[in-house]
């Protein structure tokens, strides 16, 4: 190392020295600026900046070489032999361009570091062929150590540089590796003088072709300016890009920071820069993103799309995201841009789609579907020695709170239940509303029938607690059936069912109350749809049929009608009472196609009969409600060609409370047809004198309930006179039902009843049994049927 000190201060002008380190690092800064463009082009324009930056550096190299040998002054006359001189810079050129172009042809760690030792070798090459060009009167002794010191540390620092520059980013990059390069250029240089001793020889002779240090000077500025003019070529180049490499950024920052999606660009895993939708995500600044591995922050399974992915925000927190990943080139590059959408709107809309595809929008609880996919969980993962408890829940009279305080109320109602069950339930437990009033619970891990009747007390409780402290006390109450899975059915659908079963019974047996289910209440239940069944094609098998009852003047006897009864002769059974199917007609709708039928054959049959009799059919509630039903009687007229004023519709006060504005409105409609309205079981029901004001009525009909021992019975008779004085104060024709005795008739007669009807008057028959001349019955029919 002394050796080497020792060259430079005592054999070389320092001036010169400091002269060939400048054009040195410019060389050097040159070739690594020339290099980021040779590493991103490609074919033709490869070639070009491959020559341009092999020339820049070549004549660099070679010109800090010979600055420095004319700064050498070892005291004797000296000179250069054109030839080597030349060959040297051939070599500079050639040799450090292949060195260049093997470490910019791939972005790996060995093409970097053996472009570099190319390069190395080159300038090593170049120097020790220079000294061979270097004539002196003497001889060149050469220390074989320091020629190998030279070669390490030309050969390294060349790799280093080359290393440095490729895998370095920005400025720093770019001055780091030409400061690696210019000491691997002057180390070798300075190392390798140091390496070499003149002897004087005075027989040594300088040829006379070689070139003086005159000329050298000339060529070696001539080298300068070549260098400085790649040197400005190249700043040019990259002020250019870099201006447009900026406008570029500036143009694709902005976009990308319009996009609502977050964007990341990566380089081998490592995060380059992210835009503002994505720190929006993250909560975090560029700072501390930038320079993290994409891992760190983004948690996905798979590399190029993924749904099932999470941000890693500030604090830990984990945003749902999804993936989309694609390669890019940027800044010269390739890189990796991953698209990252927030997830969090779409899987809080998910989730809300689903609850509302799976509960009941009114009250919150579980509907249908979320009934039955947690009876198919619970069935499935019952214990041994457990029981699963299904309860159906329908509420009483929930019509009526409908009717009365109007849909409002009734939903008001609807979320009180929900809440009264709710209370009631233990965890695990869970209560649906099915459709309307209807509820179901499902209770698992019982094991006892016991506590599945606490359950229903409980609710019953409940109910009636709820009823003393609201304003319309007694009209939230249930019936509940009860089925236990697995001693009262195998699976689902028969629990429900059996469950439903129970629900009947308990209604049928008085309401606010509840039943298990009984294997007898199958057979009930069957029966019954079986009816239903077999109702619904009773008209087109014309299996009804009409019987007709006399309406009689009492004072007279004289026939002023007939009511139309209606009979259903079934093929198997016999004849059906008609106690028996109308409540099942009723519950299950079919009670208005019969109605239909009903009113079609009554009026067509009553054309034939005198016009001065009247036929009475009695309208269902079902049918008084219908929207068309004053249509309906309309139509039935104009086709049959009975006159209205000999058509009475009878109509129970019960279907009137149902929807009162309604009735009225129909009501309305017929009286306006000239059809007469009768107010059928009068002293049953609700019986309210405001309703006898508020309907236009033309008759009322007592009930036979009051009828029967009217002689004998003061509250019967008591009630009876008062209908009847009611009669005669609205000026309404009063008509008592279920007339069976001598003594009911004279009791009638003596208050001035001026219609009768019942067993006495006239049992009801076909209408061919009467006479229509003398109204008078022909024959009495073998079976006695009541009204």
């Amino acid at each position: 190392m002394l050796t080497v000190y020792n060259c430079i201060v005592n054999d070389h002008d320092i001036r010169l020295v400091v002269v060939a380190g400048i054009l040195c690092a410019i060389a050097s800064l040159t070739a690594v600026a020339l290099l980021q463009h040779l590493r991103r082009a490609t074919g033709t324009i490869r070639m070009a900046w491959l020559g341009i930056a092999a020339a820049a550096f070549g004549f660099g190299v070679w010109a800090t070489h010979f600055v420095a040998m004319l700064a050498f002054a070892p005291g004797l006359p000296s000179a250069y032999d054109m030839q080597q001189t030349l060959l040297s810079l051939a070599i500079a050129i050639v040799i450090t361009g292949a060195g260049l172009a093997v470490a910019s042809s791939r972005e790996t760690r060995d093409h970097h570091l053996v472009g570099g030792a190319i390069l190395g070798a080159g300038i090593a090459a170049m120097h020790f062929v220079g000294m061979m060009a270097y004539e002196v009167e003497g001889h060149l002794v050469w220390d074989q150590r320091f020629v190998a010191a030279a070669l390490v540390v030309g050969l390294g620092l060349g790799a280093v540089a080359m290393r440095i520059a490729l895998s370095a980013s920005g400025a720093v990059r770019n001055v780091t590796g030409a400061l690696a390069l210019t000491l691997g250029i002057c180390g070798l240089h300075f190392i390798g003088m140091g390496a070499v001793t003149i002897q004087p020889d005075t027989s040594v002779v300088i040829p006379a072709s070689s070139v003086t240090s005159g000329w050298l000077a000339a060529s070696v500025a001539v080298a300068a300016l070549t260098i400085l003019l790649f040197a400005a070529v190249a700043l040019w180049v990259d002020l250019r890009d870099m201006r447009r490499s900026q406008l570029e950024a500036d143009r694709m920052n902005g976009l990308a920071n319009a996009a609502v999606e977050g964007l990341v660009v990566c380089k081998d895993g490592i995060i380059v820069t992210v835009n503002a939708s994505f720190l929006a995500m993250t909560g975090r600044t560029l700072d501390d993103i930038a320079g993290a591995a994409f891992v760190s922050v983004v948690d996905a399974k798979r590399e190029h799309v993924d749904e099932d992915a999470a941000i890693i925000a500030s604090g830990g927190a984990r945003l749902p995201v999804e993936i989309i990943s694609r390669n890019i080139d940027y800044g010269g590059s390739p890189h990796t841009i991953y698209a990252v959408r927030d997830l969090r709107e779409r899987k809080k809309a998910e989730a809300d789609i689903r609850h509302l595809a799976m509960h009941d929008t009114l009250t919150g609880l579980p509907n249908r579907r979320a009934f039955n996919e947690k009876l198919r969980q619970e069935l499935a993962a019952n214990e041994p020695d457990t029981l699963i408890a299904m309860f159906c829940l329908d509420l009483d009279r929930f019509k009526e709170v409908n009717d009365l305080f109007g849909h409002s109320a009734g939903d008001a109602m609807l979320q009180k239940v929900a809440d009264c069950v709710i209370g009631v339930l233990r965890p695990g437990q869970m209560v649906a509303r099915l459709g309307g009033d209807e509820f179901a619970i499902i209770a698992s891990g019982l094991h006892s029938a016991a506590e599945a009747s606490s359950i229903a007390d409980s609710i019953l409780t409940a109910f009636r607690y709820e009823n003393r402290e609201a304003p319309s006390e007694g009209l939230m109450s249930t019936s509940i059936g009860i089925a236990l899975y697995p001693q009262d059915a195998p699976d689902a659908e028969l629990l429900v069912s059996h469950a439903d079963t129970a629900l009947y019974r308990a209604k049928a047996e008085g309401r606010d109350t509840w039943r298990f289910f009984e294997k007898s209440m199958g057979y009930e239940v069957r029966s019954r749809r079986i009816m239903e069944h077999e109702l619904r094609h009773a008209v087109a098998r014309d299996e009804f049929s009409l019987v007709y009852q006399p309406q009689k003047r009492l004072d007279t006897g004289e026939t002023i009608g007939f009511e139309a009864l209606l009979r259903w002769n079934h093929p198997a059974r016999g004849s059906v009472a008609p106690s028996v199917f109308i409540p099942v007609a009723e519950e299950s709708g079919i009670i208005v196609s019969i109605g239909e039928w009903v009113l079609e054959t009554a009026c067509q049959q009553a054309v034939g009969w005198d016009d001065s009799l009247t036929v009475a059919v009695n309208v269902s509630a079902m049918q008084l409600h219908s929207p068309d039903f004053a249509q309906c009687v309309h139509r039935t007229l104009l086709r049959t060609g009975l006159s209205p004023h000999r058509l009475e519709l009878e109509i129970t006060e019960t279907a009137l409370v149902r929807d009162m504005n309604r009735a009225l409105a129909t009501l309305r409609q017929l009286k306006a047809l000239g059809v007469r309205v009768a107010m059928d079981d009068f002293g049953t029901g609700y019986s309210s004198l405001s309703n006898l004001r508020a309907f236009p009525f033309d008759k009322i009909k007592i009930d036979g309930s009051f009828i029967r021992s009217v002689d004998t019975n003061e509250e019967a008779a008591t009630i009876v006179k008062a209908v009847l004085g009611i009669g005669r104060g609205l000026g309404l024709p009063v008509l008592a039902e279920g007339v069976e005795t001598s003594e009911e008739l004279k009791f009638l007669s003596g208050e001035f009843c001026q219609i009768g009807q019942g067993y006495l008057l006239g049992r009801p028959a076909p209408i061919e049994n009467f006479d229509l001349m003398t109204l008078e019955q022909i024959v009495a029919p073998k079976a006695a049927s009541a009204a």
